[in-house]
């Protein structure tokens, strides 16, 4: 929405216009397919405040049916920095990218915010640095996160307006006839007595008071309190986890089944080494996931780092061999391989 609007409301000042929310509105719905009110201007307002500033004007120039001139208006001015010269600032695209990304950025901020208030009501708290934090925590619902509060916009200038018939009463009694005085006062008592039995007879449904869960019958609290330290770890060890350390735990995960696969490679082909480049081509067409060959070279260069005993690489002139012991149990292989992916998980 903010985009959206960003764009109708830069065209609009560039060609000097007077930027109502009436044009934008219109504008910013053919963008989006969707309604735009006021209630999200004011939302857009909460996030980014110095980005528009709103008034309430007369005398705009309108081409709508319904909308006078001397109506009040809500206009839109864009807040930029003063440029040098004599000729106003333009909205330029490099302001929209710009303001774009200072607009995301505080929506971010504010999301980190909730998170925060969510690490601290879990049990144990949680206290994560804000420059270590690279992901949400795993139970943490982005889409549950309140609604922004929309901010107060202008409004029209308030005049005296009468609502009710009691109202009417008291401006016009002494215009009035006693005929006509007694009529609207039988007719302000009518409207009156619906309202209020249907204020008297809605009633709110009580709540039930929220019960905590109980507790794990025949567990000790020592082993409960062991199983939240490890799993607060663990997620902690998630939401600080770098890119490159997830990229290389998506590796360890994967050698397990690729250290079946390259085994059999070796016992179908009947040959104590294998060039890295075939080791590598055989591996991408066993794979049940497509991977490039340079990826499957990794995986195997990681393999040679984690097991040295089980496969070695020989760099002869100028091709790499790789050597695997057939003799070797591959169900202790593949163990091992899976309690290092285990043991990296947590770190």
């Amino acid at each position: 929405m903010f985009r959206s609007m960003d764009t109708i409301v830069g065209m609009l000042y560039n060609r000097s216009e007077t930027v109502t929310f009436a044009k934008v509105k219109q504008g910013v719905q053919d963008m989006m397919r969707k309604r735009f009110e006021e209630r999200n201007v004011g939302q857009i307002k909460t996030v980014y405040p110095t980005s528009y500033r709103f008034r309430q004007e007369r005398n705009v120039p309108t081409f709508r049916d319904g909308v006078k001139r001397s109506d009040y208006q809500l206009t839109i001015e864009p807040l930029l920095d003063q440029e040098v010269g004599n000729m106003g600032p333009q909205l330029t695209a490099s302001h929209l990218l710009q303001r774009r990304q200072v607009f995301s950025q505080n929506l971010v901020e504010r999301v980190r915010e909730h998170h925060r208030v969510f690490l601290a009501s879990l049990n144990p708290p949680m206290v994560v640095p804000e420059d270590r934090l690279t992901r949400w925590h795993p139970r943490f619902n982005v889409d549950e996160v309140p609604d922004i509060e929309p901010a107060e916009l202008p409004q029209p200038p308030t005049t005296e307006k009468l609502a009710t018939a009691q109202d009417v009463l008291a401006r016009a009694r002494s215009l009035m006839s006693p005929k006509m005085e007694k009529a609207l006062s039988d007719l302000a008592l009518r409207t009156a007595e619906p309202s209020s039995l249907g204020s008297s007879s809605l009633v709110l449904p009580a709540t039930p008071p929220a019960t905590p869960p109980a507790p794990l019958k025949g567990v000790s609290q020592d082993l409960l309190e062991r199983i939240r330290a490890k799993e607060v770890q663990k997620q902690l060890a998630q939401m600080t986890r770098r890119p490159e350390q997830e990229q290389r735990l998506q590796r360890l995960e994967r050698l397990p089944e690729l250290a079946r696969v390259l085994r059999s490679i070796f016992v179908s082909e009947r040959k104590p080494a294998l060039t890295m480049e075939v080791a590598c081509a055989r591996m991408v067409g066993s794979y049940r996931t497509a991977m490039s060959p340079e990826e499957m070279e990794k995986h195997v260069q990681l393999l040679s780092e984690l097991l040295p005993d089980w496969l070695s690489l020989h760099r002869i002139r100028t091709d790499t061999y790789v050597k695997l012991d057939k003799a070797a149990d591959l169900a202790g292989v593949t163990a091992q391989l899976a309690r290092l992916a285990r043991a990296e998980e947590v770190l």
